[in-house]
Order: structure tokens, then sequence, then C-alpha cells
């Protein structure tokens, strides 16, 4: 059972070959059974589960259904839950359980999905590796010493493990797409304010956005048809219609132009990893499409301009975490002054404090205008690039990483070669674009990712285009080796 997509799930539930509280035991004793290999999850809700899944079977019984009903799922454990721990990987919200759900966690409740728990992540979603959250590394099911990536590494590693069929993911400057490539799964990041933010705890306002992971693009589609949306709760939400997501995923891709910039096959990305990337944009080619060489010149400038824009956004956001009003707070503080230094101090990890100390010499009196308000001005020229090159393709496709997953531990004393993991997929978050990651290949046994990346709002192109491709490659279906 554990082997079925959400697509499949659904029909199987619509069919009535099997009973949603059938179908999330089966999940659940499977998290039981493998997860300590993976440590992908934070919570496991097993009792609101079941309770979930015996309505959604109501539900189904009285002709009621949509569908979602029934359908097991999991969140990262950015997005707030009532009821639940939400901690966003941090000893900080360690025993914050939230009060209200998050938007995106009320549209799967009120679609009648059944969620079986919380995902693990790197601390507030600061990350590319998911090695530091207050709750342990999450390891990569194709190799148990290789990460997942991250942030959303628990999600990916999760899915990748058939340990849940999708899941919620966020992504700042690659956090969806990056563990989806690492981990052999399909991840889109949408236009930025086409998900409510609201009740999804803020990393970089300006860059953050939820979206999905799953096996497929289909599934994808299945789910952003929940997410998407305008919410009038979020500021930066965006009221433009939702289309149905899964309508256009068999329409033909003849006649498409595919853009291909040449600043994303550098140099210095090895002859395997191109190989890959570019025998999957042939197949795209024996699909009908055709493809062109563009630029994006600015491109180089992404990393420096990102790693002075998040963080800023990220100091003035976690200032409320103060041992205040939430979360930790330090034992016996002598006055109010020791308190915030104490409790923030042993609250936070080593990455978010050093974020937090970059972003607040950032945004000082001193240093604003030439810092901050620079980036946010070559962040103009990043996106003006891409509304240049989509003046001539439809949809442009790179590689996802510069890599395969990589070691447990090789990077962690190494933040800029951390940072740089994120080469390929942080210019689409300074633009606001949607971007997807599906699988597209193997270098030494693991996955490898194709990035496709749409222009405003062009999420269904985005998803066509994958499912095209998972229709004539299984890459989509390979396991990790070991997988029971």
């Amino acid at each position: 059972m554990h082997n079925k997509t959400i697509a499949q799930i659904a029909r199987d539930l619509a069919a009535g070959e099997y009973s949603s509280v059938e179908v999330t035991q089966s999940y659940l004793d499977r998290i039981q059974q493998l997860d300590h290999n993976y440590n992908s999850f934070i919570t496991v809700t097993a009792e609101q589960a079941l309770a979930q899944a015996a309505a959604a079977d109501a539900m189904r019984a009285a002709g009621n259904a949509t569908p979602w009903t029934g359908v097991p799922m999991a969140h990262k454990d950015i997005f707030c839950t009532n009821g639940v721990l939400t901690s966003c990987g941090s000893r900080m919200l360690s025993n914050f359980v939230a009060p209200y759900d998050a938007t995106v966690v009320a549209n799967f409740n009120n679609a009648g999905a059944v969620s079986l728990g919380k995902l693990n992540m790197d601390e507030f979603a600061m990350g590319s590796s998911n090695e530091s959250s207050f709750y342990g590394a999450v390891h990569n099911p194709w190799q148990l010493d290789h990460v997942p990536g991250g942030s959303s590494g628990g999600s990916a590693a999760a899915v990748a493990a058939r340990l849940v069929p999708g899941a919620t993911a966020t992504d700042t400057g690659g956090s969806i797409r990056q563990p989806a490539a690492f981990c052999g799964v399909t991840g889109i990041k949408p236009t930025y304010g086409r998900v409510s933010r609201w009740g999804m705890i803020a990393f970089a306002s300006s860059l953050d956005q939820g979206g999905t992971i799953t096996r497929t693009a289909e599934d994808s589609a299945m789910m952003l048809n929940v997410m998407a949306g305008f919410d009038p709760k979020d500021s930066t939400s965006m009221q433009q219609d939702v289309p149905d997501y899964t309508a256009n995923l068999n329409d033909s891709i003849a006649g498409l132009t595919i853009g291909l910039p040449k600043e994303y096959f550098r140099d210095d990305l090895s002859s395997d990893m191109q190989q890959q990337v570019r025998n999957a944009i042939a197949e795209y080619e024996k699909l009908g499409a055709t493809v062109k060489e563009i630029s994006l010149p600015n491109t180089h400038l992404a990393i420096p301009v990102y790693y002075v824009i998040a963080p800023s956004e990220c100091s003035a956001n976690l200032s409320r975490m103060d041992g205040v009003r939430f979360g930790h707070r330090c034992d016996d503080p002598q006055d109010v002054n020791d308190l915030f230094k104490r409790s923030r101090g042993e609250g936070f990890g080593e990455e978010v404090k050093r974020r937090i100390m970059v972003g607040t010499y950032a945004l000082s009196a001193g240093f604003y205008d030439a810092y901050y308000k620079k980036a946010q001005q070559v962040r103009r020229l990043i996106k003006n690039d891409f509304v240049e090159a989509f003046k001539q393709v439809d949809v442009i496709m790179s590689p996802t990483t510069p890599s395969p997953a990589f070691k447990a531990g090789e990077k962690t004393s190494d933040p800029v070669a951390m940072y740089l993991e994120d080469i390929f997929t942080i210019a689409i978050n300074l633009a606001g674009l949607p971007a997807m990651s599906i699988p597209c290949g193997q270098v030494d046994s693991l996955p490898v990712g194709l990035q496709l990346i749409g222009n405003y709002f062009d999420e269904s192109r985005l998803l066509n285009l994958g499912h095209q491709f998972q229709q004539v490659t299984d890459w989509h279906q390979q396991t990790p080796a070991d997988l029971v």
C-alpha cells in the first residue's frame, strides 16, 4: 500500500478498495517501524490521525467525500497546527503548542485529509542539509550517511522512504527543490503569494513560500488544488483565480520553447551532472519542445544578495522570540536583559545565531543603505533578467543542484560551501517565480533533479511538463535499494 501515490490512494478510497482507517494505520505502522532510520518526523499524531480517518470514512459513507477525503499526508513543522507541537526544528519552540491552524493546514483539514504528524526540518528553515534541527539530523533514504537536503529534508525523506505519500514544505532559497532533488522526489515552489503564509512561521517574509513534496507531478497538482488561493489573513497573498492544476496535466507540450541559461551549465558543473540533465532535456525535445540558449547575466549575484536579504528579514522576524510571551525561557533570569540574552542564546542554534548577527549588522543604521538597500536594488536586476528571458521562452530548465546529496558533516564547518548548494535555486525566490524539481537521473547511485522554472502564476505549465516527463521516464518510480 505504501508504494501508491496520492492519486492512486484517492481512487482506491473512492472505489472502496480499503478504508481511510486502514490506509492510515498502514502508514502509522510503517513510520513506527522505519523512521528511526531517517528521523524524518518530529511528532507523530497517531490518535488524531485515526480520528480524522474515521471521520473521513463516515463522510464517504454519507456521500460527502472530496478527492482528498481520507488521504494521509504530513506537514512540515513550520506550519502551526492547533493543539500540536509546532517547533520549527528549534529548541526555542520546543514547548510551543500552536493555538490555531495555519491556513494551509486548515485547507487540508477542510478537504478531509488525514495528517500523520509534523516533519523534521532545519532550524527555522535555515540550512541546506537538515543537520541544524534541534531534534537531530535527518538521513537520506538513498544513503543514510548522506544528507536529504534542507530545510524541508524531513518532508523529502519521508516521501522518499514511503512513510507518507505527500507532504507540505516551504522554500525560501531552494528548500523544497533541493531536498526533492537529493531524495529523488518531486517538489514545487509556487509563485510568491500563491499559497497563504498565514500560520507559517516566518524566516524571510519576502522570500518564504509554501509548496509540496510528492512522488509525482500529478500528486503535486492535487496538493496545490487544496493549498493555493487568496487568503485575506495574509497581506502578501495574491487575489488571483486558481485553476484546477490537474486539468491540463495531459496537454501536449509540442511547440513549447525551453530556455537553457548558459550561467547554469557552468564549467565547474560535473560532466555526469550535465549529462543527466541534458538527457532529460532531450526527452522534452522528443515530446516536441524546442531548446534555446538564454542568458541570465546577474545570476552570479544571487547568493550574495540572498545572504543579505534573508538574514536581515530573519533578524526582524525572530526578534519576537525573547522568552517573554512563548517559547524557551531561561531559568532564574536576573533581570530583563539577562532574560533576553540567555533565552535567545540557549534557544537558538549556531546557524540561526549566525544569520541573526549578519542580518542585524546589515540593517544597522550605518550599513542599511550599503547592504540591505543595495541588495534589494540588485534583486530587481535579477528579476528583470527573468522577465526578459520569458519574452523569448515558455519555460527555463537547469540542474536543481550542482551535485547529488553530499555526506553528512561534510560541509557543516564551512557555511559558505553550504550556501553554494542553493546556487541554482536562490535567484528564483528573489524573483518570486514558480519552480519545480523532478527526478531525472542518478550520479553515483544518488538521485539528480531537473529544475523547471516558470513565468508568474504558471504552475499549471510546470506541472504539465513534469507529468509529461514522468509518463515517458521512470526516475520518479526509483526507490533506494534497501527500502522495505
